[in-house]
């Protein structure tokens, strides 16, 4: 299995994992690019997963990518291992621009002249995780719930953020799609080539000990007469 390890990590050290892998960024991009490249399918399956993987870091859907990201490849006949590499894509240093290009193209789909600006976004954030912990402690306390925070949040911030998610997802994801099939496609071909090539020497060597072989009036180990390629 592609990910499955001898040592399994507990949920701290995945989360740790996901935003700072211990082998370093350019590593863990370099281990994914390797499993995308050997995955046993055409490389427009693999190509179909890495567009539903690259399509979902465009969303605000944190926590979620994987299911979501699975089910659309699934939806398109994917691959659904390289669907969950294709999320990768979307990490600590490009999340920020995803999800600048998102809001911007939310901003334009609504019509709205808002200055968004980064400051805007976490606060907006802030306040609304603080109201909406704030009315589920209210659940047990009896308090009023307030919804002006999160009402603000889902106005200018989480309602665009997935409308422009949308078309933004959608021209990173063919981007991807576009990227990957000759990359797979590429390595496909020179892994099937040192096979023939391969099976070819093998063929030559055979050939050569069965003559000399009957030179010598013996057969060879392994001989019957004849000779096959493995």
């Amino acid at each position: 299995m592609v990910f499955k390890r001898r040592d399994p990590l507990s949920w701290r050290q995945w989360l740790t994992e996901f935003f700072w892998p211990s082998a370093g960024w350019k590593r863990a991009t370099s281990y994914a690019w390797h499993r995308l490249r050997r995955l046993p399918d055409p490389p427009h399956r693999i190509a179909r997963g890495m567009f539903a993987g690259a399509f979902v870091g465009f969303l605000p859907i944190p926590g979620f990518q994987f299911i979501v990201a699975a089910l659309i490849a699934w939806g398109i006949r994917g691959n659904l291992i390289a669907a969950l590499l294709g999320t990768f894509l979307s990490n600590p240093f490009t999340t920020p621009f995803y999800a600048w290009a998102s809001l911007e193209a939310g901003y334009f789909m609504l019509g709205n002249d808002f200055e968004l600006t980064i400051r805007t976004v976490f606060v907006d954030s802030a306040n609304a995780t603080a109201q909406l912990w704030d009315n589920s402690v209210a659940l047990f306390t009896g308090q009023p719930a307030e919804w002006d925070r999160l009402t603000l949040f889902w106005r200018q911030i989480f309602l665009p953020y997935l409308l422009g998610g949308i078309p933004a997802g959608i021209a990173g994801g063919l981007i991807a799609y576009y990227a990957t099939i000759p990359i797979v496609d590429a390595y496909q071909r020179a892994k099937a080539r040192k096979a023939e090539k391969r099976r070819a020497r093998a063929l030559a060597a055979r050939a050569e000990a069965l003559l000399a072989a009957q030179d010598t009036g013996s057969k060879p180990d392994g001989a019957d007469g004849g000779f096959h390629a493995d």
